[in-house]
């Protein structure tokens, strides 16, 4: 593999932006720029393209870093940004970076030497330092499903809080006081277990410690951790899984202990994707607008491409609970 503007980063101990900067002949340190040259020399790295990228000519691409494409909610946000993005006369690079750092900071350098125009980073991306780098370089970005309030950037995501709010308040009324949430680590499940934990509190009830579980990124370890909540000698009678493919694991564990959805155990996930649907019982979940989601985020990058547009929006849209079978009236 070629070396990239990271691995020159890297190496010389600085930021991408400062390396841009050398490549771009503006103003830095004389024994930094030495030390980047140097670097660059050694790992024979040729900026050509990067540099032609900082010129303003425009190739209208996007890059589209996402999570994991494997996720059905991920998938549809790709293939409704790329539908979007085509209406708009531009084309879609799509990169899954399976929420690892590393690899965010090396897809948006690999893209920015292909001369993207901009780029919409979608829920999960974590390397909070390269995006702060792009928007040092005044790279047009959107953040789609997620949001860093701490940063100037345009923004598109629901009202994750209220989704995680309005769940649980549901399962309370369903007579539920032991309810479990299994959630990933993502900011989007730390706002919805914040709802959860507002709900469970407004209703006077606690939150027990132990059934709130956040799981790695494999599924397998996600449906053991569900497991462990059913094993406990008193179990949750409700689980809110703060994704639908968490759910799906939730569920596969309860079967594999003869529980019954809902009699034995009730089932809430989120995102209203086609496993929703699909599962049986099917699945009480929170829906997201995903259509207009990614709609937006794809016309606040381009308005940004193409008029440097310097206002910052950030856009927050109102999920809607879908009540299905997976979820009744507490019988224990």
């Amino acid at each position: 593999m070629k070396p990239t503007i990271y691995d020159v980063a890297r190496e010389a101990g600085v930021s991408i932006a400062t390396v841009s900067k050398v490549i771009n002949h503006q103003r830095v340190g004389k024994k930094t720029k030495e030390k980047v040259l140097k670097v660059m020399e050694e790992l024979n790295y040729k900026p050509s393209v990067l540099a032609s990228a900082l010129t303003g000519k425009r190739t209208s691409t996007i890059g589209f870093l996402l999570p994991d494409i494997a996720n059905p909610f991920v998938a549809g946000m790709a293939r409704r940004v790329e539908d979007r993005a085509h209406e708009r006369g531009y084309n879609l690079v799509i990169c899954s970076t399976d929420s690892q750092e590393k690899k965010e900071a090396v897809y948006v350098s690999l893209l920015r030497q292909k001369s993207v125009d901009g780029f919409i980073l979608a829920g999960g991306y974590k390397n909070v330092e390269v995006i702060a780098e792009l928007i040092e370089e005044q790279v047009p970005v959107v953040l789609l499903a997620e949001s860093y309030p701490h940063l100037s950037v345009n923004s598109v995501k629901v009202d994750d809080f209220m989704g995680g709010y309005e769940v649980t308040s549901h399962l309370i009324s369903l007579g539920h006081t032991r309810i479990g949430i299994l959630a990933e680590d993502a900011s989007s499940s730390r706002e919805r277990i914040r709802g959860f934990r507002q709900a469970m509190q407004d209703k006077g009830l606690p939150v027990r410690e132990e059934f709130l579980v956040v799981s790695d990124s494999t599924e397998e370890g996600a449906e053991y951790l569900a497991g462990q909540m059913l094993d406990s000698p008193e179990r949750p009678t409700a689980i809110f899984a703060c994704n639908d493919l968490l759910a799906i694991r939730v569920i596969l564990a309860a079967r594999e202990r003869q529980l019954r959805i809902p009699d034995d155990l009730s089932v809430a996930g989120f995102d209203n994707t086609l496993l929703s649907r699909s599962t049986d019982p099917p699945l009480t979940t929170v829906a997201q607008p995903i259509l207009d989601m990614c709609s937006q985020a794809v016309d606040l990058l381009i308005e940004e491409i193409e008029r440097h547009n310097k206002t910052k929006q950030r856009i927050v849209m109102l999920p809607q609970l879908i009540i299905r079978k997976s979820t009744g009236k507490r019988r224990s």
